[in-house]
């Protein structure tokens, strides 16, 4: 990919070509820096639960320690599912369907890219998606 710097105030507008290149690389840059921003709080999260692994004496605090480490295991998982969707979200800019809905093929609002980088389908077609998906657990 060419490399273009972005300028810091740019926000791509409805004013210029789809998924241009200025665009594109606005949406790379963001995905890494969120992905950059998970790793450092799981590199965090991996210290706090080494330093924490310490045997507490008093049951309570036993289960208390037990509890917090699960809840942050269960946050890690959602977090390594969220680097997923982003390397996806990524490899879509690279073969140049990022930002293009999966089910109709339509763009996606950059309102709705800016703020979830890693949709796959537009707002009409996840609404749909989730109506059929409350059908079937209705049943």
């Amino acid at each position: 990919m060419a490399d273009l710097s972005i300028d810091k105030t740019y926000h791509p507008t409805e004013d210029e070509p789809f998924m241009n290149e200025r665009q594109k690389e606005y949406f790379r840059l963001k995905l890494l820096g969120w992905k950059d921003e998970i790793l450092k709080e799981a590199k965090d999260t991996l210290s706090n639960l080494q330093s924490e692994s310490e045997n507490h004496p008093d049951i309570a605090d036993r289960a208390s320690s037990e509890s917090d480490r699960a809840i942050e295991l269960r946050a890690r998982d959602r977090q390594r599912k969220l680097i997923s969707k982003i390397d996806a979200a990524l490899a879509r800019i690279e073969d140049g369907t990022y930002g293009y809905c999966e089910e109709t093929g339509e763009p996606i609002s950059l309102k709705r890219l800016e703020a979830r980088p890693i949709a796959t389908l537009s707002i009409e077609a996840q609404e749909r998606h989730e109506r059929n998906e409350r059908v079937y657990r209705d049943d």
